[in-house]
């Protein structure tokens, strides 16, 4: 398979390995020409067979719209574009109809797995038609975990499905997040136990509450014990503020994955010592930026 893919930062320049060690033939296209494979989209679009398939890993809201307006100028009919970013749903059905209008077909995916993606392979949720996703399904393929059938699910035909699902997955990350940081402040702060890195890292095996989210948070605590280093500051990146949008609008009540956003916004506010094992989850799976106490 030929595939052109735009964006080729933390996650969107380890894809392109990913499915290149997959024999995959990934023409990319970066803004930094450090990265990038070619000079224009213009070359990329030029350097692939048709049908041509052009995933889009940029930044949501304006970047994706101004890019995927480009590419409606620049494919044809039978040709594919996939946005892998974290676009919100509701893009999605307007990115779709516009490229209908010259029968360029369209598709929603969301992407989780982070910097480790490379290595552990990434678990795709997407949205579109069945015949455009038979267009990227080795793209898909690639890019899963390995040895699993899981990892890879069609949410929905009605374009926003996968990132729709993308979105819950988040806003459920939020709350997840949460509640191992205010455990862990608590632990903290008294003087009954003692070394509480290892009594997280004791909840990795046989507890209910394992998770690769506490085996980052294990990783940052031996690092630094009290995370001296980080400042009580996390940002939001959209997903969870979407999710309770989206609850607000079908009835469905949310407080735990509410009430960990609004945590967030508290921790801009104030330095806030649970958010501190926010910051280094948050570091640990995405490479996001840090503020440093």
């Amino acid at each position: 398979m030929d595939i052109g893919l735009i964006g080729l930062g933390k996650m969107g320049g380890n894809m392109r390995t990913r499915m290149r060690d997959a024999g995959l033939t990934v023409v990319g296209y970066d803004r930094n020409p450090e990265l990038s494979d070619v000079d224009s989209l213009e070359a990329l679009v030029d350097a692939l067979p048709s049908p041509k398939v052009v995933w889009l890993m940029v930044p949501a809201g304006d970047p994706t719209r101004s890019t995927i307006a480009d590419l409606k100028e620049l494919l044809g009919e039978g040709d594919l574009v996939v946005d892998g970013g974290n676009s919100k749903y509701t893009d999605d059905a307007i990115n779709a109809a516009s490229l209908a209008e010259k029968g360029i077909g369209f598709v929603d995916c969301g992407v989780s797995g982070g910097v480790w993606g490379l290595t552990n392979g990434y678990a795709l949720m997407y949205g579109g038609a069945e015949a455009d996703v038979a267009k990227v399904m080795p793209a898909f393929e690639a890019l899963k975990p390995a040895d699993t059938t899981d990892g890879l699910v069609h949410c929905g035909t009605t374009p926003g499905a996968g990132h729709f699902a993308k979105m819950v997955h988040n806003g459920i990350e939020y709350a997840m997040m949460q509640a191992y940081a205010e455990g862990w402040e608590l632990l903290d702060k008294v003087d009954i136990v003692d070394n509480v890195p290892e009594i997280f890292a004791s909840w990795r095996t046989g507890t209910v509450v394992r998770s690769w989210l506490l085996d980052l948070l294990v990783d940052q605590l031996r690092a630094d014990e009290h995370l001296d280093q980080l400042k009580g500051y996390a940002d939001d990146s959209g997903e969870g503020r979407w999710t309770v949008e989206a609850a607000i609008e079908n009835a469905v009540p949310m407080p735990a994955i509410s009430a960990s956003l609004f945590a967030r916004f508290v921790s801009r506010q104030e330095d806030d010592v649970a958010m501190k094992a926010i910051a280094a989850m948050r570091n640990g799976f995405g490479g996001h930026a840090v503020k440093k106490g």
